[in-house]
């Protein structure tokens, strides 16, 4: 999903390769300009704006946005005592924000010591997703993370037959399925209501967050848990899949033409970090 995490080019699964015939480095980082204005909310005011952020693509990380110091609101920036080190980028000074009355520990942070091959960060502060209230292009906030301008969804219509199975029982078959194709995922495959027999799936408690297409709501199908997902209300972008259900092939029997479908490696979506991360009431007020 996007260029750093999942299976994409820079991440440690990666499923193609680059056609060098020297082996590259185990890790590789990669910085661009965003080209597009970026701004942070925190205490109810703008703490920071501008048109020229650096995203940090990082191998098993989201994207991260790094603003210059000085399109950073004066005074917001506490510096502290706490000082770690990244692996590829040297000393990390932390910054306890605060705005008014609100204040945040630990939630910036800057590369005070970088190599030479990475001055496209100097100078440059990143702020801890979680902590601020909102992240905004322009007057649009941005949920989950920054845009990773790599990942892209296609869902297309297809005419082949897939069936899911749960034991003898038939819980879905359809000769008119659609196919999500998603940056560093294998394809998911979404089926109509009205090929399915709802009164295998049994709602269960808890949601997850994608950036891309919404909240998803997850099923149970006889023994099988969580065994298939629906983003009942997708975003306009995927809109074709709202209210469709998708089956997780490693938990339930599916089948597409005659043949039965097996999760591929580096499917699992990667815990949460200091750069990313909703509630799911929180992404319910969008």
């Amino acid at each position: 999903m996007g260029l750093s995490w999942q299976q994409g080019p820079l991440a440690a699964g990666a499923i193609g390769r680059f056609l060098t015939p020297d082996p590259l480095p185990e890790r590789l980082l990669f910085a661009e300009r965003l080209r597009r204005r970026l701004r942070v909310r925190f205490g109810g005011e703008w703490i920071a704006d501008s048109e020229d952020v650096v995203l940090l693509h990082e191998p098993g990380r989201y994207p991260v946005a790094y603003f210059h110091l000085e399109d950073v609101r004066p005074g917001v920036l506490q510096r502290t005592d706490r000082v770690t080190h990244h692996r590829d980028l040297g000393a990390t000074s932390w910054f306890t924000v605060r705005e008014g009355d609100h204040e945040a520990e630990r939630a910036a942070w800057r590369y005070v010591e970088l190599p030479s091959h990475a001055t496209e960060l100097e100078g440059r502060v990143a702020f801890a997703w979680r902590a601020m209230d909102a992240f905004y292009e322009e007057d649009e906030r941005i949920l989950g993370h920054a845009a990773d301008a790599y990942h892209r969804i296609d869902i297309r219509r297809t005419s082949r037959k897939l069936e899911v199975h749960d034991g003898d029982r038939v819980v879905a078959r359809s000769a008119h399925p659609v196919v999500l194709y998603e940056s560093g995922f294998a394809p998911r495959w979404y089926v109509p209501r009205t090929d399915i027999d709802e009164s295998l799936l049994t709602p269960v408690e808890g949601q997850t967050f994608c950036p891309y297409k919404g909240l998803a709501a997850y099923y149970d199908i006889g023994d099988s848990q969580r065994a298939a997902w629906s983003y009942q209300d997708a975003y306009t972008e995927v809109s074709p899949v709202s209210g469709m259900v998708s089956f997780e092939p490693d938990k339930i029997a599916v089948f597409l033409d005659g043949r039965r479908l097996k999760l591929e490696p580096g499917q699992t979506v990667l815990p949460h970090g200091v750069d990313r991360g909703l509630d799911v009431d929180e992404v319910r007020t969008r």
